[in-house]
């Protein structure tokens, strides 16, 4: 027999499988004997109250082995002589719409412009040491893209573009964990995150894809008003082509906006990475002096309010995490966050961001937000003297608008200098970052503090562009045979919802490839 219960129990019951058995057997009235095996199909958290309470949804084998379905494998057939379609970017928008695109059967060729993914660590780890970043590899260009080294969130609200689940057992079959199936909020890990994305490269491989790395590309291939292939180093590739670069592929928008392919600029959110102890977040989280104890993970926080008519929010929040030089080209400063598997840092940080819609920044560019980005990358990298040392300030004093003469110690490795960024950010992103933090003093005490660190900047939350195309066939506007794909084309806003759209955008390209 196979039931399936809701429970709801305390966090040393959900962690022990033992004690988790004799709980269901008491509940429920059978003998706990007779449980074979048990199998946690839902988890999450409720810290709402002092006392923190697990829901648990699960799985119970009585008198019969466990089913070997804990995730639902895809098959991959080989495409080696099949009709070929360019994806370019082997971010999680490139990579799903690649695996999706072999099922169909169809032959993906993947063009990404930076290194694979161990080859990418070496160039990260000379961030630190040199102050020098590699245009071309770097925590947003090469295998993997973005998402590669942002811990490996794949929570996404955007329920109602694709089937999600999906996206999270082809993480399971190369090699994820399949708690994150149950986790309310799963994640990877930046540490396990690389294997996976190697497996799923090496399948693509396996069935007679291709993937091309330090292949930049340069321009397309039109006839007409037919995309039939693109130029990537010095070389000629024909096809369809799934764009999909990524959100700081500034150099493509610029040759897009520059041909007259139709682009519009979009709204983003821009503000800092704020880090606390996180030790403080687990005590703020789990009303209690002591922490987390020894059965709960690190906490995670979620603020958003509204101040003068714009969101000010938490985002990219990274429990037990640190935070990362994340610029793509000289005279930039940018910031991330990203956490291993096990979460277990001395930090927690977040983006915490201000909205910015397209209408706030002056004038009819569509690359106008992409520019205003740039300026306040430049900005930052100008108070950082011109290094990867980042501006930082202390919270409490961003706040009451003074300067921090001296800082906390940090994850970020690069270095940090003390900078008023009271003074030299926007007025409209300064001004709302201090009322939205003490709205956010209010909600949980202790969070406002000088405890508390602000990194700048955080601008790299979404695509500053959107690259328009057809709400049914997925494709550009104008261009046939050209599906603009993913963060980088304005049409998701994370791991999962980039992998969803790579896998509508290649179905709608065998659509295409069909008529």
């Amino acid at each position: 027999m196979i039931q399936e219960y809701q429970i709801r129990v305390q966090p040393h019951v959900a962690a022990n499988e033992q004690a988790l058995r004799s709980f269901l057997a008491d509940e429920y009235g059978f003998d706990v004997r007779t449980v074979t095996a048990l199998r946690i199909l839902r988890r999450s958290i409720d810290a709402r109250q002092r006392t923190i309470f697990v829901n648990l949804k699960v799985r119970v084998y009585i008198n019969e082995p466990a089913q070997d379905d804990a995730y639902q494998p895809t098959e991959y057939p080989d495409v080696s002589n099949k009709p070929q379609v360019i994806v370019v970017g082997a971010g999680p928008g490139g990579l799903f719409a690649a695996l999706r695109l072999i099922e169909l059967g169809l032959r993906p060729i993947v063009l990404e412009r930076g290194k694979d993914v161990h080859e990418r660590k070496k160039d990260l780890s000379q961030i630190t040491k040199t102050q020098k970043v590699d245009a071309e590899s770097n925590y947003c260009f090469g295998e993997g893209g973005a998402g590669a080294y942002s811990d490996g969130k794949l929570y996404t609200r955007s329920k109602k573009r694709g089937n999600i689940e999906k996206i999270l057992n082809v993480f399971c079959q190369h090699g994820a964990s399949t708690n994150i199936l149950a986790d309310a909020h799963p994640h990877i890990g930046t540490d396990k995150l690389p294997r996976v994305i190697e497996n799923m490269r090496n399948t693509i491989l396996r069935c007679g894809g291709e993937v091309h790395f330090q292949t930049k590309m340069t321009s397309l291939i039109l006839d007409g008003n037919r995309v039939v292939g693109c130029y990537a180093a010095d070389n000629e590739y024909h096809g369809p082509v799934i764009l999909a670069t990524g959100h700081s592929a500034r150099d493509v928008y610029r040759y897009l906006n520059e041909s007259k392919i139709e682009l519009e600029a979009k709204g983003i959110a821009v503000g800092v990475r704020l880090e606390h102890p996180s030790a403080l977040i687990d005590q703020i989280q789990y009303h209690n002096k002591l922490g987390r104890g020894k059965y709960l993970p690190a906490a995670e926080y979620s603020f958003v309010t509204q101040v003068d008519g714009r969101g000010v929010y938490s985002f990219c929040m990274c429990p037990g995490g640190f935070v990362i030089p994340a610029a793509t080209d000289k005279e930039q400063i940018v910031v991330n966050g990203m956490s291993p598997s096990n979460r277990g840092g001395q930090w927690s940080n977040s983006g915490m961001v201000v909205e910015l819609r397209a209408e706030d920044v002056e004038g009819d560019d569509p690359l106008r937000v992409m520019h205003y980005q740039e300026q306040l990358e430049r900005n930052c990298w100008q108070q950082g003297n011109m290094k990867q040392t980042a501006p930082a300030q202390r919270m409490a004093d961003f706040v009451n608008k003074r300067l921090s003469y001296d800082l906390p110690r940090s994850s970020y490795a690069p270095g940090l200098i003390s900078s008023p960024l009271h003074f030299w950010l926007p007025e409209a992103i300064s001004h709302r970052l201090q009322e939205g933090f003490k709205a956010f003093g209010r909600q949980s005490h202790g969070f406002l503090t000088n405890e508390a660190l602000m990194i700048g900047v955080e601008t790299r939350t979404s695509s500053p562009v959107r690259i328009l195309r057809n709400n049914e066939t997925l494709m550009h506007v104008r261009l046939e045979g050209l599906f603009p794909c993913g963060e980088g084309a304005g049409y998701a806003g994370g791991i999962v919802s980039a992998g969803v759209d790579g896998e509508r955008c290649a179905e709608q390209c065998a659509a295409y490839l069909s008529r």
